[in-house]
């Protein structure tokens, strides 16, 4: 799963057999047995943090896992919920930078997946079974499997990236976070600074020439300067007088969209469509096309419109 990696991942499937593992597991059972009268689970920064202080509390769930309790601790909890379980040795301040990390981001996501933490100095063999070569090493569990792992600290940014995608994984559903570069084009077309704007969503489209929003932005601005200084009342005045004015039309059109008219810019078009023929409609075609990227692909009245316009021209 290469798009769950923030870096050069460690992982090979098929490098940890966690079935082994868990007959293993079986094979103690009285240690586990032991481990599981003094509760192993605990919220982030309570008692048995494995050594590993500094941890925030919240709403996420970390637990302190062992040889004797990895089966129902990492194997049995992520058939139902992703585990990033943690390799980690206390008194290295860069493992204990991303424990920090990976407790911060597990109390922000409320529980939708489980820290597991395991202090490679206190139980080598468990480390050894995940073939931990260096520290911090961190592996995610996903329906008993490893889907993806990594060795080193990385960026939070990137953390965050690869926790996220390991959530994916596992059904959970994860919220997009706004673009700070959409923000900042949004606002300059809501201030009125339509070149500005134009030059942000621009150079959006020029790193990610799919990106919806900044497409949807870009048709926006470019709307908004074709219809300056037009007088808004007079253009849609002047259309409805003269039905087969394709200029009126179109500049109208341009009225109703930014008015929030969307529908009855649609409609009028799609009919000035089935009344000229030629050059004309097919300019007409475009510049209805061209107002449906204003709205953005998934929006109903678009859909029904385009609908519409197939009737027109077939």
């Amino acid at each position: 799963m290469s798009d769950l990696r923030p870096g050069q991942s460690i992982f090979t499937r098929g490098a940890v057999d966690l079935g082994a593992l868990a007959a293993r597991n079986q094979a103690a059972q009285s240690a586990a047995a032991q481990q599981q009268a003094a509760p192993a689970a605990s919220q982030a920064g309570g008692p048995g943090n494995g050594g590993f202080p500094g941890a925030p509390a919240g709403g996420g769930v970390v637990v302190d896992v062992t040889e004797a309790n990895v089966q129902d601790e990492v194997l049995q909890r992520s058939m139902t919920t992703p585990v990033v379980v943690a390799f980690l040795a206390p008194g290295y301040p860069e493992v204990q930078q991303l424990a920090d990390a990976l407790a911060q981001f597990n109390a922000a996501d409320g529980g939708s997946w489980v820290l597991a933490r395991v202090d490679v100095q206190a139980d080598p063999r468990l480390a050894a079974m995940f073939r931990v070569q260096s520290v911090p090493t961190v592996y995610a569990v996903v329906g008993g499997q490893p889907i993806d792992a990594f060795a080193g600290p990385v960026p939070a940014a990137q953390l965050r990236q690869w926790l996220d995608a390991v959530l994916r994984a596992g059904g959970v559903e994860v919220a997009v976070p706004e673009d700070p570069r959409l923000e900042a084009a949004d606002e300059a077309l809501i201030m009125g600074d339509l070149d500005e704007a134009e030059r942000a969503y621009r150079k959006i489209l020029s790193d990610s020439p799919k990106d919806a929003a900044a497409e949807a932005g870009l048709a926006h601005v470019v709307l908004a300067k074709r219809v300056a200084g037009v007088d808004p009342q007079a253009a849609v005045a002047a259309a409805d007088a003269a039905p087969d004015d394709v200029a009126a039309q179109l500049k109208a059109a341009d009225i109703e969209v930014l008015a929030g008219q969307a529908e009855q810019a649609y409609r009028r078009l799609v009919e000035l469509v089935r009344r000229v023929y030629g050059d004309d409609r097919e300019a007409v075609r475009q510049h209805l096309v061209s107002l449906f990227a204003v709205a953005g692909p998934d929006d109903p009245a678009v859909a029904t419109a385009r609908r519409a316009l197939a009737s027109a021209l077939f």
